[in-house]
């Protein structure tokens, strides 16, 4: 009893030092090889790097007296102040003053031939004619694109026949709205009205128990470790338990990997190479180009390998991919 009480202080002990050590706030990872300049902390509005007392008491050069002049402002008498965006949307003005010379200018021949307006197609057709029968009214003259997106007007004059016909019963079928669904539901408003029941309503004693709040232990953690019982001590597993416990076994045929070095046998150091190996092992002697330039008959095919033929397989590989 007193083995297990120690080991249980052991644990205790363990897992605290393991909190402890959870607890404590990352550092920050600064190799020297990375690390250029003193350390600067983001946030704060200390420079980077310190100011020298002589370069706070220095004066400025030539040169940087005049990088910061400000700007010269150019606009002058009424141009100041002038609103960029007041008759466009997001480009400057064209609206300006125009000078007292170019009132009295007279205008160029190619103005002239600017000036004059567009002819119109030779195919073109004018609009439809009023109706004879129709009373003539006079409208003031309005422009034809003045009230529309470049369209022409679908307005045209009713007849007087029109404007005295009756009523049919198919026209006045087809002005009425569309009637909602006979299962539609208008909105509820924003805010439910409480009934005056539900007002003077009292809490059931059910109701005030399940809103209790459930009691807790002062602190947001329980202790790490608790008392075991002794009946779960002396407790054995039940073969249900320890078939669950079992590990999943391999498959039959299973191989263990192997490792990444092995040693080898004593057999393959004392094995010795057959004939057909040294034979295989031996390098081709090929002659010097210095020696096959002379020779006529150095690129000449065997007369066994013209003879030779290639196996289906080949043949089939050697056919083109059909598209």
């Amino acid at each position: 009893m007193a083995t297990m009480q120690a080991e249980f202080e052991r644990i205790r002990e363990s897992g605290r030092e393991r909190l402890l050590q959870l607890a404590q706030p990352k550092e920050p990872k600064i190799e020297w090889y990375t690390s250029v300049g003193p350390h600067v902390r983001w946030g704060t509005q200390e420079m980077i790097w310190p100011v020298k007392p002589e370069a706070l008491r220095a004066d400025s050069t030539e040169r940087l007296d005049i990088l910061a002049l400000p700007k010269v402002n150019f606009m002058k008498g009424d141009k100041i102040n002038r609103p960029q965006f007041f008759y466009s949307c997001g480009r400057s003005s064209v609206i300006w003053k125009v000078k007292d010379g170019a009132k009295t200018t007279g205008s160029t021949e190619r103005l002239n031939v600017l000036a004059e307006p567009k002819k119109t197609h030779r195919e073109f057709k004018e609009d439809r004619k009023r109706l004879t029968n129709a009373p003539k009214i006079n409208f003031p003259t309005i422009a034809q694109f003045k009230y529309s997106c470049g369209r022409q007007s679908p307005i045209w004059t009713v007849n007087v026949k029109a404007m005295s016909g009756t009523e049919r019963p198919l026209i006045s079928e087809l002005a009425k709205h569309k009637m909602p669904h006979r299962d539609f539901q208008p909105e509820k408003p924003i805010q439910t009205p409480i009934p005056p029941s539900a007002l003077k309503a009292e809490a059931t004693e059910r109701l005030l128990t399940l809103s209790t709040p459930k009691p807790r232990n002062e602190g947001p953690f329980r202790e790490p470790d608790w008392e075991v019982a002794r009946s779960a001590k002396n407790a054995s597993a039940s073969t249900r338990c320890l078939e669950l416990a079992r590990h999943k076994p391999v498959i039959d045929g299973y191989q263990m990997p192997r490792d990444e070095q092995w040693s080898v046998t004593r057999a393959a150091k004392r094995a010795s190479a057959t004939g057909r190996l040294e034979e295989l092992s031996k390098p081709i002697v090929r002659a010097t180009m210095d020696h096959v330039q002379f020779n006529p008959d150095a690129f000449l095919v065997k007369p066994l390998a013209l003879k030779g033929s290639f196996p289906p397989r080949v043949e089939q590989l050697s056919r083109p991919i059909e598209r």
